[in-house]
């Protein structure tokens, strides 16, 4: 019968002690991310999306309206638990998510905690999801960069669908 020395016991188990705080640790991460959601990372601008977006503009004729574009101004839930709630769009940005910091809170299994923000760019309002899980849809299709959200079209975070009015 072989005997295992003390000092190769002792390497045992203080390895199987790091182990086992290296579980603790994973999982106190995974419960934190969960319940407080991770940091809001800003999405990077593709080096091509600069240099072609300009082209289609200019070719494109815009009609000349003497107030400038027309924005949304309201943002109306068409499905969901909160159908029929109109928001009065903010100035710049509107959050969307189940955090209680968000603008527009859904609380949902299929909304992440920082979803998707709405932010107003001179062309109108654009949709930029925020790397969440399940995805955001513009008129059934998933979006992965900032996209212009045009007046009436359908957009569906988790089991919540909304449009943008006038």
């Amino acid at each position: 019968m072989t005997e295992i020395s003390e000092l190769t016991l002792l390497v045992l188990r203080i390895a199987f002690l790091a182990v086992l705080w290296g579980f603790v640790f994973a999982i106190v991460y995974a419960l934190r991310s969960d319940l407080f959601g991770q940091k809001v990372r800003r999405m990077p601008v593709p080096s091509g999306a600069n240099t072609a977006a300009p082209a289609p503009r200019a070719q494109a004729p815009r009609p000349t309206t003497p107030q400038g574009p027309v924005f949304a101004s309201r943002l109306v839930i068409t499905s969901g638990a909160k159908e029929g709630l109109e928001i009065v769009l903010p100035e710049e940005q509107l959050t969307i998510g189940r955090s209680s910091e968000s603008g527009l809170v859904i609380r949902d299994d299929y909304t992440s905690t920082h979803h998707a923000r709405l932010l107003r760019w001179p062309d109108g309002w654009v949709i930029q999801d925020l790397d969440s899980t399940n995805g955001t849809f513009l008129d059934g299709n998933r979006i992965i960069v900032p996209t212009v959200i045009p007046l009436g079209a359908t957009v569906r975070i988790g089991t919540t669908s909304f449009e943008l009015r006038r």
